[in-house]
């Protein structure tokens, strides 16, 4: 292995080629480069393949060998100080490289479909191919200076990638409060980073833990510094996987392009911090406050997700609450000292994730060929339904990734979450409780999206989520069911009520955006409707191409099939992954054996299983209704007016529904009381820089310049007169202090 493992720094540089080679081309030559530029893509792909079969060829000599390795070279000595650069590759390397790269290949192969007719084209894969080799250099690394370097090279590709469209305000916004998120709990990583050294000497991992060791050991610390070293640490571990209270920056983020919410904040990014919290857990497993405040970080932060995925519209910030709620699951694991549970979990989720948001850039790519779909509204479910007749690839890969993620076995997610659940009872009742509960909410919120999505018909609905009366429940569908009668009475009566209360859903008026020239030669017309003279016409949406099917194929057979790398039943040994860990630096050996036999395996699935049934349930009940009951308009309104349904909507309306679409109110909070305190701040340090510094600066000057003009009056020309006034002046003040002298 170890002459493999010489090569090793391949993994992170190699990806770092294809940046370099698009900047030069575009400096040199820039029309052959423009002409030529699906080439970068294919370079793209090719170079991280290569990374992807090395770390897979390390990952087996690690499972043959149970071997690490490590390798460093010396950067800055002088004399007690040495700073070495290096990479070390052990199994939680091998985990995380592998991850990278096989999502990050599927993404490049779906980009060069999904970005094709951008003009930032090569700019996106310069930026994917830079990300790659930021993400690789931080697995990889040997010590803690180098993963903040890279650390920040990766906080730097996101704002990059998330304010891709930097034309676009929102967009621009988004990326600007991501990367302030992520500073504010940066600094605290570097305070923690710096905290470590002053107390180990060492920035080096093996080091660092053994000095750390000795010195608890020998009760040689200051137990609270310590700590708050710690919490400094783990708060660059909050702000990149989006935990509460700096978890803000995420669903924001979706105003990227999709392939940048599959890869990084589903897959990679935000798995940064779990992999932090990882590597370091030798070090935070010896202080009993930093783990129970991970867990109760972990807790917080997958409920408080669960219930803000509840009302969200937009079908991405949807799936960005979900991805912060599972973050939250790995943290919990992690705080219990579960940290195989934890890299389960992350493994089977990233996969899942990474479908569902391929699936859902699918339908928004499909959604954009619409007559009159911004991009707004393409991402927003409320104006989709009915889909599953003209994506049917693309819905039967989303439900799967749903159903993975909402714990369903044999999928990959079931076999991950069930071992963190089982271990938070354990742990605590109290923390399982919520755990338990939030796998039902995570069912719920996800066949929430699923059936707005892709399920419903055109004349359904008039109550919704929020209690508010002739608006959407149910998703909008302007193609609605197969063959339906333009004419219908009950269709006319909808559009008049959707245009009169929803302003932003004009589809047969003249407020009607150009369709994209790209999308209109692909597009199959549905309707043409003539309204004031003119011509409006409409289209299906369509099934994306192969190039996009390909990696949600993928996908699909990896949600199927990774979560059996870490059970066992009846003794027929499948637990590849604890095989995997063993021979880690820093990760304690657990056992392998979590579930001994189908008895057990039952026993303790049944009760999450039927959670996630149950959730599943109720959103069939909010959402999927059967089709005859709503045809009917006059049986609709009068079902909205019972005094249960009008309780019911009152709740939900007053409380879990405002909660759930304000985002718990913390964007507000922090728009309140820190943005608008510093704001105040900002303009009492400005009036008193303008009125008192400046003031007094001014004055000096303005009083200089009347004595200079007072002085000039008087001024005779005569040297004599001047000589006299200035021994006056002496005499006088020599008086003055002859005279008090005296007294």
């Amino acid at each position: 292995m170890e002459q493999t493992s010489q090569y090793a720094w391949i993994i992170p540089f190699l990806p770092l080629s294809v940046p370099i080679l698009i900047g030069l081309g575009l400096l040199l030559f820039p029309s052959a480069t423009k002409s030529l530029r699906r080439m970068w893509a294919f370079q793209s792909v090719l170079v991280l393949s290569i990374v992807m079969i090395f770390s897979i060829n390390l990952s087996i000599q690690q499972l043959n060998n149970r071997a690490t390795y490590q390798y460093v070279w010396a950067w800055i000595l002088n004399n007690d100080f040495s700073l070495e650069f290096g990479y070390l590759i052990d199994p939680l390397t091998s985990i995380m490289s592998i991850l990278i790269t096989t999502v990050g290949i599927l993404v490049l192969i779906y980009s060069d479909n999904y970005m094709f007719h951008d003009r930032g084209y090569l700019r996106f894969f310069a930026y994917m191919s830079f990300f790659s080799t930021a993400m690789l250099g931080l697995v990889t690394s040997s010590n803690l200076i180098q993963i903040y370097i890279f650390w920040e090279l990766v906080g730097m590709c996101s704002y990059l990638l998330i304010g891709f469209w930097f034309t676009r305000p929102v967009a621009a916004n988004a990326c600007q409060k991501a990367f302030v998120t992520n500073r504010v709990g940066d600094f605290g990583l570097l305070l923690g980073i710096l905290g470590f050294y002053w107390i180990t000497g060492s920035f080096e991992f093996r080091d660092l833990f053994q000095i750390f060791k000795n010195l608890i050991f020998h009760n040689e610390l200051n137990f609270l510094f310590v700590t708050w070293c710690a919490v400094l640490f783990f708060s660059g571990a909050v702000s990149k996987s989006a935990q509460f209270p700096l978890h803000v920056w995420l669903p924001d983020a979706m105003e990227g392009p999709t392939p940048i919410s599959a890869l990084i904040h589903a897959a990679t990014m935000v798995a940064a911090g779990i992999f932090l919290v990882t590597r370091l857990l030798p070090l935070f497993i010896i202080i009993p406050q930093i783990m129970n405040f991970i867990s109760l970080i972990g807790i917080i932060t997958l409920f408080f997700g669960a219930t803000l995925a509840l009302a969200q519209k937009d079908i991405k910030r949807g799936l960005a609450y979900s991805t912060m709620s599972q973050l939250g699951y790995m943290m919990l694991a992690l705080g219990m000292g579960s940290s195989r549970s934890a890299l389960f979990h992350l493994i089977t989720h990233a996969y899942s994730k990474a479908l569902l948001f391929l699936g859902s850039g699918s339908v928004i790519h499909s959604m954009q060929t619409i007559v009159g779909y911004s991009p707004t509204k393409s991402q927003n479910m409320v104006f989709m339904g009915g889909l599953k007749k003209h994506v049917p690839i693309t819905k039967s890969a989303f439900l799967l990734g749903t159903l993975s993620l909402c714990g369903i076995p044999p999928l990959a997610c079931f076999w991950s979450k069930d071992q963190i659940l089982n271990d938070s009872w354990l742990y605590s009742a109290l923390f399982a409780i919520i755990a338990w509960s939030t796998a039902g909410l995570t069912a719920f919120y996800m066949f929430r999206i699923y059936l707005l999505t892709f399920e419903g018909h055109l004349n359904a609905h008039f109550q919704n989520f929020s209690g508010k009366k002739k608006t959407s429940l149910y998703a909008l569908s302007l193609w609605g069911k197969e063959g339906f009668n333009v004419n219908n009475k009950n269709f006319h009566l909808l559009t008049l009520l959707i245009m009169k209360k929803n302003k932003s859903a004009y589809f047969f008026s003249q407020k009607i955006d150009r369709i994209d020239e790209n999308a209109k030669t692909r597009s199959q017309p549905f309707l043409t409707i003539s309204r004031f003279g003119k011509k409006t016409s409409f289209a299906y949406p369509y099934e994306s191409d192969n190039t996009i099917l390909f990696p949600i194929l993928i996908l699909v057979v990896f949600t199927f099939f990774v979560g059996f790398i870490g059970i066992s039943f009846n003794g027929v040994d499948l637990d590849i992954l604890s095989k995997w860990l063993t021979p880690s630096i820093n990760l304690l050996h657990q056992n392998s054996n979590y579930l001994t036999d189908w008895s057990e395996f039952a026993k303790d699935a049944v009760f999450s299983v039927s959670l996630a049934y149950l959730g599943i349930i109720i959103a069939f009940f909010f959402y999927k209704p059967p089709y005859s009951l709503f045809t009917n308009l006059d049986l609709v309104n009068s079902l909205t007016k019972t005094n249960l349904t009008r309780f019911f909507s009152d709740k939900i309306k007053n409380g879990i529904y405002a909660w759930s679409y304000n985002r718990g109110y913390i964007d507000a909070f922090y728009a309140t009381y820190f943005t608008g305190t510093m704001r105040r701040v900002s303009e009492v340090t400005h009036f008193f820089d303008r009125q008192v510094v400046d003031g007094i600066t001014n004055g000096v000057g303005l009083m200089s310049f009347f004595v200079g003009e007072v002085i000039k009056s008087i001024g005779g020309g005569r040297i004599s007169s001047y000589l006299f006034l200035y021994s006056s002046y002496i005499s006088i003040f020599l008086l003055i202090a002859y005279f008090l002298s005296r007294k």
